[in-house]
């Protein structure tokens, strides 16, 4: 009896211990998250998860893809439908909506128009993620960094740090599950928006140059190769004022995608969101940061002026991407990978007839 009592102890006691044991394992492989480290963050990554990590903050989902629509379902669709982007119009190695997906999910797309949010500023938001005492209409009538040359050839750079980024073919209401919003192929990744911007501005008179370089063929060290870019175009054409470094945004989740739309003269387009950094402390060598975050105002203000609803909520944060690469250099997502790229084009050439007044005006 004591031996069955004494091997029934002995059984429950190494039970225990293997609990615990495990529980010290997990322990000591998951990384702190204490103050959000970013070696902590990227550890956790490539211990517990597929060792997915991005720092770029944009390429997440934003705050807008926390609000999922229940109420919308998707539409079946058939080929013959007219949409704002034809799918023989993209190669055979892009994504095709109409080609065969068998075996692929099929998720919604949800459009959606993102205006408020932050801080209101007549008819635009700016969502002040500093703690900068932000105040907008002082910064409006502030001098900028820079002044408009109207005998100048060259003032304006357009880049694209991530230039493989692109967007759906067509307008459909779903994605499938082998939709990847990235190709090479500058005709249809966020080159060819950039261009729809340089064209713009050609046409209002003012001087532009196109960077059409590849920056993201790795991903790491993409925003330092793009700055040398810069760097080599600013030495070029010492006359550049402004450096635009053109994105797409990414909003939604593993099961469906938000597309941030707006509407001008009976055309959908997608909206933008203008970025601009903030450095206090001389942490990103940005010191001229308050004539960038003018610049940007005048910009959100230009856009919703001519084109009311073309804009989400200015971002202004603590980082710099780029930004310090003279007064003038911003950082702009237009649309999401939600969005097609005829919608994306339409907001770019839009774009650039906003940024022309403000540079206009900037004698």
């Amino acid at each position: 009896m004591r031996a069955r009592n004494f091997k029934s102890l002995l059984s429950k006691t190494l039970s225990l211990l293997l609990v615990l044991l495990a529980v010290a394992c997990v322990s000591v492989r998951i990384p702190s998250f204490v103050n959000n480290d970013k070696a902590a963050l990227m550890a956790a990554a490539l211990t517990v998860s597929k060792g997915n990590y991005s720092e770029k903050p944009t390429e997440k989902a934003t705050e807008s893809a926390t609000e999922k629509p229940k109420s919308q379902k998707v539409k079946s669709v058939k080929k013959s439908v007219k949409t704002n982007a034809v799918s023989s119009d993209f190669p055979p190695s892009y994504y095709n909506t109409f080609a065969s997906h068998k075996g692929e999910v099929k998720y919604p797309v949800y459009t959606k128009q993102y205006i408020e949010g932050g801080d209101k500023y007549k008819n635009f938001y700016v969502k002040n993620n500093t703690w900068y005492d932000l105040d907008i209409d002082k910064q409006l009538r502030s001098k900028l960094g820079f002044s408009f040359d109207k005998n100048s050839d060259i003032q304006v750079l357009i880049y694209h740090t991530h230039t493989s980024e692109s967007y759906l073919d067509c307008d459909v209401g779903y994605y499938y599950s082998d939709y990847y919003p990235r190709t090479s192929d500058k005709r249809y990744n966020v080159v060819s928006v950039g261009e729809a911007i340089a064209q713009s501005l050609r046409k209002e008179g003012i001087g532009v140059v196109h960077a059409t370089t590849s920056h993201d063929d790795a991903y790491d060290g993409s925003y330092e190769r793009s700055m040398n870019t810069v760097q080599k175009y600013l030495k070029k054409y010492p006359t550049i004022k402004v450096t635009l470094d053109i994105h797409r945004d990414s909003i939604g989740s593993d099961d469906y995608k938000m597309k941030p739309t707006f509407t001008y003269k009976g055309r959908k387009g997608a909206q933008i969101m203008v970025l601009t950094g903030y450095d206090p402390g001389g942490e990103y060598g940005f010191p001229d940061w308050e004539y960038n975050l003018r610049f940007a105002l005048r910009l959100q203000k230009a856009c919703e002026d001519k084109y009311r609803g073309m804009t989400r909520p200015l971002d202004f944060g603590d980082f710099v991407y780029n930004m310090n690469a003279n007064t003038g250099s911003l950082l702009i997502e237009v649309g999401s990978d939600a969005n097609t790229l005829r919608e994306a084009e339409y907001s770019g050439k839009l774009l650039g007839k906003a940024l022309a007044k403000v540079l206009q005006k900037a004698t």
